[in-house]
């Protein structure tokens, strides 16, 4: 029976990128309220699934710029060169249907095929294990995202720097919540969507606000250096993947783990492997080789025959769900008043 049920989400596969996006009213798009915005309508070459494609863009299921709806669709609410901006994005019969709302729709519906992976040559990855040659054949609409903005992939990255997911979920829930702006157009039903705040806005958050959102000194500071020079950041979008990376490691707090977790989505990055991570060796070592305690060298040997296209690899393991069994208690959340 393998194939012919979705297979349901795990933390795993959840982490690879993948986001629950109901299958939607047959017939068409349903009717949203509010003003219509400007709509943009793309055929895509092969399947596309949309929760695989935006799935890495959701920081948490409480993403206040991030919605999947019930009738099919994914919103997104971004900050772009040209203001901010709410995208709805719904696929029906092989086509997909991008309407935007704000200063930022244009830009937004302009970038809308690279966005969903029309950059992205998913032909390139030739698997040489039977589990990536599964997952890749139950994932057919997988293709890597390119968004086109780096502030917005690296902050929430640094916010995930040694740190639980729920921590790091919640504080950039709250500070953007706390400190963005309410997304325009009408948004979906179910709660506001936020677009994050400008790099001013970042730069001025008092420190007890940072306290109240459960982050350390230390990524605060990193986040605060990183906006003082988002002009020169987002330029990196212009560059090759690794010369964007090297660009970001100059900020200081800003090491492999963090550049690479935000040049995958920015640049749709796949070849961009994450190291330094507590989790991922371990579960490639396990998939690929019985190798429970494998480190980030014996991680990149096995990624080796998969060159140009490791990141890839890595998400197609993660979505597979293979991991080995938990040997040690999860990490604690901490609180910050007890750094």
């Amino acid at each position: 029976m393998a194939g012919r049920f979705p297979q349901r989400p795990t933390r795993t596969t959840v982490r690879g990128g993948h986001a629950g996006v109901p299958g939607g009213i047959p017939g068409g798009v349903p009717r949203q309220a509010g003003a219509p915005g400007r709509v943009r309508r793309w055929v895509p070459e092969g399947p596309l699934d949309l929760g695989l494609v935006l799935g890495p863009l959701r920081r948490g299921p409480g993403d206040p710029t991030f919605r999947a709806t019930p009738d099919g669709s994914v919103w997104r609410a971004s900050r772009t060169p040209a203001g901010p901006g709410t995208l709805r994005v719904r696929a029906y019969g092989g086509e997909v249907r991008g309407e935007a709302w704000g200063p930022g729709a244009e830009w937004l519906l302009e970038r809308l095929p690279e966005l969903l992976g029309a950059a992205d040559e998913p032909g390139a990855f030739v698997p040489r294990h039977r589990l990536l040659a599964e997952a890749r054949h139950r994932r057919p609409g997988l293709r890597l995202t390119r968004t086109g903005l780096v502030l917005e992939s690296l902050i929430p990255s640094v916010l995930e720097q040694k740190v639980t997911t729920v921590e790091a979920y919640r504080a950039w829930r709250l500070l953007v919540r706390g400190f963005g702006e309410p997304a325009p157009g009408p948004g979906p039903a179910g709660g506001r969507m936020f677009v994050m705040p400008a790099a001013r806005t970042w730069a001025l958050i008092p420190s007890w606000e940072w306290h109240r959102a459960g982050v350390d000194d230390k990524r605060a500071s990193t986040i605060l250096r990183a906006v003082r020079v988002a002009a020169r950041l987002e330029q990196a979008v212009g560059m090759e993947p690794g010369a964007a990376q090297a660009r970001l490691e100059v900020v200081p707090g800003v090491g492999p783990w963090t550049s690479a977790e935000t040049v995958q989505r920015s640049h749709g990055a796949a070849d961009a492997v994450t190291v330094g991570d507590l989790h991922l060796p371990g579960i490639v070592g396990w998939a690929l080789a019985g190798n429970r305690s494998a480190d980030d060298s014996e991680m990149l040997r096995l990624l080796e025959p998969y060159a140009g296209q490791r990141h890839r690899a890595a998400r197609l393991i993660l979505l597979s769900g293979k991991v080995p069994g938990r040997r040690a208690p999860r990490m604690p959340v901490r609180r910050i008043a007890e750094l």
